[in-house]
C-alpha cells in the first residue's frame, strides 16, 4: 500500500505540473495530459524496463512509444518526476528549439523512440519495431503504446493489430486511454457505441478493460502481463478526459483551452500538490 501511496502523490505532482505547463506556454490539450497521468505514473513508476542512465546502448530495454503524442505535457512531466529527465526542463515547455515541444519529437529529446503526434502510427511502428528485434534474435524487449480512444479511429491501427495478431507478439502491451473525447466531439457518439476491448479481441488480441485513473487497478493489469502466450494485448483504460480537475472533467471545450491565472489557481487547490517547476 505504500508503493501505492506513494504513486499517487506523484501522480497528483504531475497533474499539478501538467496545469502550471499549459499555462506558462499558453498551450492547449491539457485534458488529453490530465487523463492519462496515472497510466504514464503507473509505467514510469516501475513498470517500465526503461531508462538507466545509458538507454541508448541498452538493446533490451522496453520500446515506450507515446502514439497520443497531443498528451506529451503528461510524458514530460512523468520523465522529469521519475528521474530521466531534469525537471528544470519543463519550464522550457512548448518554447522555440526547446527539446520539449508540444508534441514529443525524438530529434529534439533523444530518449524518445520516435516522434508522435499524427494519429494512428505508434501501434504499427511498434509491430515494426517487435519485427526487426525478433529477427535481431532480441526476444526479450517489450513495446507499450499508448494510445488515445479517439486514434482508433484511423485504419492503420486495425492493420497494425492485425499484423501483430499475426506475429504472436506476446510482448506487445496497447494501453488505449479511452477518456470518450476527441478533438470534434464525444467518441461514442463518432465510433458508433461500440465496445474497443471487443475490437480488439476480434483483431486476435487478449485484451482486457480497467478503470485508468486508479493506480491499484493499473498495476494488478500490469501485473499481468502478457495476458496470453501467444497473444498481443490490451488494456483499453477507462479514463477521464481533465481528470483530477472538476471544471475541466468531461468538458470539451478544455481540449482547445489553455488556463488562465484563475484557472491555474482553483486547479492547483484542488489537486494539493505543487508542480514540479
Amino acid at each position: 500500500m505504500a508503493r501505492v501511496e506513494e504513486l499517487q502523490r506523484i501522480a497528483g505532482q504531475i497533474r499539478a505540473t501538467c496545469v502550471q505547463m499549459a499555462f506558462d506556454a499558453r498551450e492547449t490539450h491539457v485534458s488529453s495530459a490530465l487523463s492519462c497521468i496515472e497510466i504514464l505514473t503507473a509505467l514510469f513508476g516501475g513498470f517500465l524496463n526503461y531508462y538507466d542512465g545509458a538507454k541508448s546502448v541498452r538493446p533490451e530495454r522496453d520500446r515506450f512509444i507515446m502514439s497520443k503524442g497531443h498528451g506529451c505535457s503528461a510524458l514530460y512531466a512523468a520523465m522529469a518526476a521519475f528521474g530521466v529527465i531534469d525537471p528544470l526542463m519543463l519550464k522550457d515547455y512548448s518554447r522555440t528549439d526547446s527539446a520539449l515541444p508540444n508534441h514529443p519529437c525524438k530529434h529534439a529529446l533523444p530518449h524518445l523512440e520516435i516522434s508522435s503526434g499524427s494519429l494512428g502510427h505508434g501501434l504499427g511502428i511498434a509491430g515494426g519495431i517487435l519485427y526487426g528485434l525478433r529477427l535481431a534474435h532480441n526476444l526479450s524487449s517489450r513495446a507499450i503504446v499508448l494510445m488515445s480512444d479517439g486514434e482508433c479511429n484511423e485504419g492503420s491501427v486495425w492493420e497494425a493489430a492485425m499484423f501483430a495478431a499475426a506475429q504472436k507478439f506476446k510482448n506487445l502491451l496497447a494501453i488505449v486511454d479511452c477518456n470518450g473525447s476527441q478533438a470534434v466531439g464525444r467518441s461514442d457518439a463518432l465510433m458508433g457505441f461500440t465496445s474497443l476491448e471487443d475490437k480488439f479481441r476480434s483483431f486476435g488480441w487478449n485484451a482486457i478493460s480497467v478503470n485508468g485513473n486508479d493506480i491499484t487497478t493499473l498495476l494488478d493489469a500490469l501485473g499481468g502481463f502478457p495476458f496470453s502466450p501467444e497473444k498481443p494485448s490490451a488494456i483499453i483504460a477507462n479514463t477521464v478526459s481533465g481528470a483530477g480537475v472538476s471544471f475541466m472533467e468531461r468538458e470539451q471545450i478544455w481540449f482547445y483551452r489553455s488556463p488562465s491565472s484563475d484557472d491555474l489557481d482553483k486547479a492547483l487547490t484542488e489537486i494539493g500538490e505543487k508542480p514540479l517547476c
